[in-house]
């Protein structure tokens, strides 16, 4: 549901008829405007009680994943461990999201700190990577040639980049919509392989060692106990399949908020609000989607707000809507089934241009000839 039709997803905003000129200073003024107003109800508040909870919650809960995988013993039911793992690992690296955006704590150094512990030493990933490319993401969503989210990988964002496309990538990018969740499953190795590779880059690296060390130690740990208390397969089988849950759910949870909105010119230019408004997508849900997503659902707000503490982005919703419903600025909001339907129909849609122009065959048989 939209306060206002949403813009055709995927294409250029520069395709679209601009606002009024005599609109923009209002534009340009909305973000002080709900900011003041956030500030005023207190939502720009940290909530280090909710952080406490969860934290323990999350404690308690590898605690019983710890438990269960000595009293099951060499079994085949230790994959559901590993599933379980895999949804821990991924609602860790919501905290670290959330520590990184300076959201836990008051002083910044402390936000960092926890962060580099949890991405790198619990989760296995380079914080440094990541949070420069989470950066450049929020600095400039969905901007083509600015957003590293949307540029070219296995998966193309853009149809300039699915057409460049050659061999198996090509025939990927072709059906790109369709095996977008498989090729999540691959994601967590992804995340690894990443974070490796900026930190054994040339040039200086923030945190290089550190991160390097805390890595080192949590794989040498995890993998340890891993084939020493298990058979060598039923070791791989259990490490696959918290790579794989981990993989999909971090990538079911981060793809829903941008892949299908508006895509923004390398030339164009866009006030703060209009920008973290129209490229953004929420979920709807209540408290259930709010712990699935770790707050993403409501990546509108987080976008606007993006040191904001979880409880209080519902709140910041209503007044962020008001604004939108104000200025006529689409507020796009779905279901999560309509969400996912969304991202893979707009993957195929870019697919399309992977694929080889039409040919008829009757031209193709006497060209032959």
């Amino acid at each position: 549901m939209s306060i206002a039709t949403p813009a055709p997803r995927g294409r250029p905003l520069s395709d679209r008829r601009p606002n009024p000129a005599s609109s923009f200073p209002n534009l340009a003024k909305a973000f002080l405007e709900v900011s003041a107003e956030a500030r005023d109800q207190g939502l720009l508040k940290r909530a280090p009680w909710f952080y406490i909870l969860v934290g323990a919650g999350l404690a308690l809960a590898f605690l019983g994943v710890g438990a269960g995988f000595v009293l099951l013993g060499q079994t085949w039911w230790q994959l559901l461990i590993a599933a379980a793992l895999g949804v821990l690992m991924t609602q860790i690296s919501f905290i670290t999201h959330e520590a990184a955006h300076r959201t836990i704590f008051s002083h910044g150094p402390r936000n960092d700190r926890l962060a580099r512990l949890l991405a790198a030493g619990v989760v296995g990933i380079s914080y440094s990577w990541w949070d420069s490319k989470h950066s450049r993401h929020h600095g400039n969503p969905n901007k083509v040639g600015k957003d590293p989210d949307i540029a070219m990988d296995t998966v193309s964002f853009i149809e300039a980049d699915a057409a460049k496309t050659t061999g198996y990538r090509r025939w990927i990018t072709q059906r790109q919509g369709w095996l977008f969740f498989p090729l999540l499953s691959l994601e967590g190795l992804n995340l690894h392989y990443q974070g490796l590779r900026h930190l054994m880059q040339r040039g200086p690296v923030r945190g290089r060692w550190l991160e390097l060390s805390l890595i080192t130690a949590r794989f040498v740990v995890f993998l340890g106990i891993l084939f020493w208390a298990l058979p060598f397969g039923m070791a791989i089988a259990f490490l696959a399949v918290q790579l794989v849950v981990f993989g999909v759910y971090m990538g079911a949870s981060f793809a829903p908020n941008h892949k299908g909105m508006p895509i923004i010119g390398a030339d164009e230019r866009l006030d703060f609000f209009s920008k973290q408004v129209r490229t953004s997508r929420n979920i709807k849900g209540g408290w259930w989607a709010t712990w699935l997503f770790g707050g993403l659902n409501y990546q509108v707000e987080h976008h606007l707000f993006p040191n904001m503490a979880r409880p209080n982005l519902a709140r910041a919703r209503k007044i962020v809507r008001a604004k939108c419903a104000e200025l006529d600025v689409p507020y796009t909001e779905t279901s999560l089934g309509r969400t996912y339907a969304i991202v893979i129909e707009y993957l195929n849609r870019v697919g399309l241009a992977a694929r080889d122009p039409f040919e008829c065959p009757m031209t193709a048989t006497l060209r032959r000839g």
